[in-house]
């Protein structure tokens, strides 16, 4: 089958998984985050990548979407560990993120490592992130969004993942996050909205217009109780939309085979309608339709002259047992099936999984490093 591409990842945070356990996002972010974060080296972030790689590729992941920081040791791990990403470091000012700069210079320097790096790394491309519309001004928005769509790069942003996010700037301009973002002209190249829990009916209607994606991430939004994306409404719309499993902090796994599964169960349970998202169309979510959320054909498919990402699923087990109709072995995988039935996966037509054991990463150190640095920038 094809490599899942989970197209909302802050994978580095492997540093603080389990760190926001029993807590809202905003009082994770200020409280326990954005300090944590303000302590990180590159080597931090390199370790915490590593690790999260072998994950992501031991369940079956084969392509991220990263949005964070230390830009260059993501680069690196990503290398190393032998997967691909799309990464789009991000743009962001907040409380404890003075280490990178204001927004301003944050731009030029993610605009000038996106130059540099260029077509050199044949698995990893390069677009911006702004972190969201809560901790960006104005102003920052309509410059990363006119940059990203000068050079038809993707920018990738937070929206409407929380009931009251925007409330402030709704209050000061009468409109909403979406429609601001579409009078800056945010909207107008290729956008990754990230979560989209609380998008509007107007909002859905501007997404669809503007042919904006959405990253649905259902499990570390159920986790933080921020609600459910309207799935089965966007996609009706037309909406392209991806899987995400957000952050380890959030979430706390990279597993898909778990965010396929709550996608489709959580459409059906708000929709009250059984026939809504079958086998079939769940993996395709998670496969093709997270290649088409990044505007990437060239992923999520099984076909020629296509990435050479692929996955060998073990089917000898009971998961997959019986098969009566020829239906049967897809419903199986996407309804029993899980990360331990994954035996061998290839990135780029290079094997980095092998009889379930990533081939690619030293996984015992890497969890020895990211212990030690998890404990160090927790307690420091």
């Amino acid at each position: 089958m094809p490599g899942f591409v989970d197209v909302h990842c802050h994978t580095p945070m492997t540093l603080f998984r389990g760190a926001s356990e029993d807590v809202a996002l905003d009082r994770f972010l200020r409280e326990i985050l954005w300090p944590r974060e303000a302590k990180l080296t590159d080597d931090d972030v390199f370790w915490g990548m590593t690790l999260g790689c072998a994950e992501h590729l031991r369940g079956g992941t084969t392509t991220t979407c990263e949005m964070y920081v230390f830009e260059d040791a993501i680069v690196e791990a990503v290398r190393a560990a032998g997967s691909r990403c799309v990464l789009t470091p991000g743009v962001i000012e907040a409380p404890g993120w003075d280490y990178i700069g204001p927004w301003s210079e944050r731009l030029d320097a993610v605009l000038s490592f996106r130059d540099h790096l260029g077509d050199s790394a044949e698995t990893i491309e390069v677009g911006i992130a702004a972190h969201a519309a809560y901790t960006l001004p104005l102003e920052a928005l309509e410059a990363i969004g006119a940059a990203a769509h000068e050079r038809g790069a993707l920018v990738h942003i937070h929206v409407a993942e929380t009931e009251g996010e925007g409330r402030e700037l709704e209050e000061q301009h009468g409109k909403s996050v979406p429609a601001l973002l579409g009078e800056l002209g945010f909207l107008d190249g290729r956008v990754l909205a990230a979560h989209g829990v609380w998008l509007t009916e107007d909002d859905r209607r501007l997404f669809a217009e503007r042919d904006v994606a959405v990253a649905h991430c259902p499990t570390a939004n159920a986790k933080l109780a921020s609600g459910i994306a309207p799935l089965a409404d966007l996609r009706r719309r037309g909406i392209r939309v991806g899987l995400g499993t957000d952050s380890p902090a959030a979430n706390n796994d990279f597993d898909m085979w778990e965010e396929l599964r709550l996608a489709a169960f959580f459409a059906r349970a708000t929709t009250l309608d059984p026939e809504v998202l079958p086998a079939g169309e769940v993996l395709a979510l998670a496969t093709r339709g997270g290649a088409e959320a990044l505007g990437r054909d060239d992923l999520g498919v099984l076909a020629p002259d296509k990435a050479a990402d692929f996955v060998h699923v073990r089917t000898d087990d009971a998961a997959f047992v019986p098969r009566v109709e020829e239906r049967d072995l897809v419903s199986h995988l996407v309804w029993a099936g899980t990360s331990r039935h994954v035996a061998d996966v290839w990135v780029a037509g290079v094997q980095v999984v092998e009889d379930g054991r990533c081939t690619t990463v030293d996984v015992e150190r890497a969890r020895a490093e990211v212990q030690e640095r998890a404990t160090r920038v927790a307690r420091s």
